[in-house]
């Protein structure tokens, strides 16, 4: 019964708020006759033959049903006067601090693991126990677990790998411009690696070492050497990105599709936007401060204290100064002030282009050039965004700088700081 209980658990944890919850660990075998699911099965789909997990999204106490949202599709949870249940708090991976609670209790939002015999077509489950994770603490442990991630870690693109030694070359962006860091992989180091078309850092899946390869995009969590110059990862996640700049020809906001010609060579793209896509537009005050970057890489000042990195950091002016209409901060930027660099050095795209102003679909146009960053999808010219950028027209008579290798870039090289970065927080 312990050993059930601690697998039931670990799966709660891993559907509560992604995998990086209960970083991916295999599960205990239930005693039952029948093989437990892996945790990878389990994170996959919801549900399993024994329990399903999911979001409330209905509560019926009249009628002794809850239905729950899986990954599977909608399931109902019939109750009965003998069904048990409890509360536990995220990121445990057993059930020893379970508090029993009542119906009345349990919410809309919040995360639910039902117990029970699931039906054949996988649509009722007469529930022993209901186990539920509250939205609020959820959205706690997740923004602890993505402070960590601030604090702690690294982000930057793999230059090269020794196998030998599982020593992994990063270069890492600083204010200073592009600096080398080497990232020792021990034993125990868990792997995650973005699927093709998926979107989120939650959704990156197990991978190993030998997953990755150079060119790749890496984040890991772990310490820094006083230096700078060598990290130590517990965890790390990797992913190829492409970038594809166009002009957009068409919109259906009904199917969350763009149409796009791309600028580099007219072919056309479909790119899909969903729930997860982070769609933001660069206002004009910080556009014209990127130009005049671009300005000045192509007269050969980009090592200037004030010139923008070859990179694509910006300058420490353009960081601190927080342009109208809601661009990125700097000292007052989550992290600790990440954005005007980290102790060895580094700073965080991501968090960049994430406190620009944010747009919907209904905001594009026909006509408007974008920049949209995706993972390596199965079909290549139809791209599920991670990141669109609008309002980068001024950019485009800009001069260039040279595009990143290993991206596969579909764009002339145009850098915009945050786009090129497709591995974000939790």
């Amino acid at each position: 019964m312990k050993n059930s209980w601690k697998f039931l658990a670990l799966a709660l944890c891993l559907f509560l708020a992604g995998a990086h919850s209960a970083r991916a660990q295999t599960a205990a075998p239930t005693p039952s006759p029948s093989p437990a699911p892996t945790a990878a099965a389990v994170d996959a789909t919801g549900i399993t033959p024994n329990f399903a997990l999911g979001d409330v999204i209905a509560i019926d106490a009249g009628a002794n049903q809850l239905r729950i949202k899986t990954k599977m599709g909608e399931i109902t949870v019939q109750l009965s006067p003998a069904t048990e249940y409890f509360r536990v708090p995220p990121g445990e991976t057993t059930l020893e601090h379970r508090q029993p609670i009542h119906l009345a209790d349990i919410q809309i939002g919040d995360r639910a693991m039902a117990r029970g015999r699931v039906s054949d077509d996988r649509r009722t489950v007469p529930a022993r126990q209901v186990i539920v994770m509250t939205k609020a603490d959820i959205a706690q442990h997740q923004e602890h677990d993505r402070e960590e991630w601030r604090r702690r870690g690294l982000v930057g693109t793999i230059s090269s790998i020794n196998t030998e030694t599982k020593e992994i070359t990063v270069n890492v962006r600083t204010r200073e411009g592009t600096k080398p860091v080497v990232v020792a992989v021990g034993d125990g180091v868990r792997f995650r690696r973005y699927a093709p078309d998926s979107v989120r850092f939650d959704d990156a899946k197990p991978s190993a070492f030998t997953d990755i390869k150079v060119g790749d995009e890496l984040r890991a969590l772990g310490e820094r050497s006083a230096d700078g110059s060598h990290f130590t990862p517990e965890e790390v996640v990797t992913g190829s990105f492409r970038r594809v700049d166009g002009t957009v020809t068409a919109i259906n906001a009904a199917s969350g599709e763009i149409t796009l010609k791309s600028l580099q060579n007219g072919q056309p793209f479909t790119i899909v936007v969903n729930q997860n896509s982070m769609l933001r537009r660069i206002p004009p005050e910080m556009a014209q401060r990127l130009v005049t970057m671009r300005q000045m890489q192509a007269g050969g000042q980009a090592g200037s204290p004030q010139g923008a990195t070859p990179n694509g950091a910006p300058p420490q002016g353009a960081v601190r100064q927080q342009p109208q209409g809601g661009g990125p901060a700097g000292a007052g930027a989550p992290g600790g002030g990440q954005m005007t660099g980290r102790p060895g050095g580094g700073f965080d795209p991501q968090e960049l282009f994430e406190r620009l102003p944010a747009i919907t679909i209904n905001d594009l146009k026909p006509g408007d050039a974008i920049g949209v960053l995706s993972t390596v999808g199965t079909v290549p010219t139809r791209l599920t965004a991670i990141k669109v950028a609008a309002g980068i027209e001024p950019l485009l008579a800009a001069p260039q700088a040279p595009a990143q290798a290993g991206r596969g870039q579909q764009s002339p090289g145009m850098s915009i700081p945050g786009l090129d970065s497709g591995i974000g927080l939790p």
